[in-house]
């Protein structure tokens, strides 16, 4: 079974489960008489943070931040994963899908003090380092953000791929914001643990300072969006302005050859001696009047 025991002292025991299978669940659920469908919440991967009470069991259904690199950003499930936290008086059982850094760091915090400490404590260290998580996960997107626009700005390219990654930026940028913001509830009712108000008040900070920095990414991004196909936009007129004023240029003289490339024999100095260059000095003096007249427009 998937079932482990990761602490245990006089006053608490931590019960760790691991991608649990049909009978993990049931045998939780006989053992310490869990409702069957908060067990079954834990097992929707896109099941969105909740708290719930069911007699004198609390069940806190959080997501931490992953550092998968997924192509599709569709659900939050593609950047974070479910860790669902019952409480049943001195125990608490931890229940997840795959290995996270939450729980594992919680497990070295606990086998270094040598204090002991309580259930509700636990929860409480696990719920930091799951804003740890996306506060971690804030600043690698704002240091990719920081990169792409030195690309753009400071080096000049104008690659298709740049938006693909901006766009990929926002989209996880956007998931996290939904997760951090559905989480309030979640997070509000650490309160109802008999903490102490200082320790809720920590975490209700972490939470709010996490969800500030996404909500300036975001902002952010969508600004350097705008900046960057606004940018595209100019070089693309630039390049159109060039191909006009060769236009400008070219159009007149390109006439005149024409006219001079139908073959009728009364035509003027067609058979004069120096209409050839006659011919060539007219195309001259109309490229040159063309380029001060552009100049003096600014052009």
């Amino acid at each position: 079974m998937a079932i482990v025991t990761l602490y245990r002292d006089s006053q608490c025991e931590w019960i760790d489960v691991e991608a649990p299978t049909a009978e993990d669940l049931k045998f939780l659920h006989e053992r310490y008489e869990i409702n069957n469908l908060l067990l079954e919440d834990t097992l929707d991967p896109n099941h969105l943070p909740k708290y719930e009470e069911d007699g004198d069991v609390k069940f806190f259904l959080l997501r931490e931040s992953t550092e998968l690199e997924r192509k599709n950003l569709n659900t939050i499930s593609d950047i974070s994963t479910k860790i669902g936290i019952f409480i049943l008086g001195r125990m608490i059982i931890t229940i997840h899908r795959m290995k996270t850094k939450s729980l594992s760091e919680t497990q070295k915090q606990l086998s270094c003090q040598k204090t002991e400490t309580t259930a509700k404590n636990i929860a409480l260290k696990i719920a930091l380092l799951i804003m740890k998580s996306f506060d971690d996960e804030s600043v690698s997107l704002l240091e990719t953000m920081d990169n792409i626009e030195n690309e753009i700005f400071l080096k000049n390219t104008n690659h298709t791929n740049q938006i693909k990654r901006l766009y990929k930026l926002k989209r996880k940028s956007g998931l996290n914001s939904r997760v951090l913001t559905v989480s309030s509830d979640a997070i509000d009712k650490f309160k109802l643990l008999g903490l102490q108000d200082s320790e809720v008040y920590d975490l209700k900070d972490k939470h709010k300072d996490v969800v500030a920095d996404f909500d300036h990414l975001n902002i952010q991004v969508t600004n350097l969006i705008g900046m960057f196909l606004a940018l595209s936009d100019q070089k693309a007129n630039q390049v159109m302005k060039v191909l006009a004023v060769y236009s400008v240029y070219f159009l007149p003289i390109t006439f005149i050859a024409g006219v001079y490339g139908m073959n009728f024999d009364n035509m003027p100095e067609l058979h004069h001696k120096n209409g050839y260059f006659f011919t060539l000095g007219l195309m001259a003096v109309v490229v040159i009047c063309t380029f001060i007249y552009a100049r003096r427009k600014q052009w």
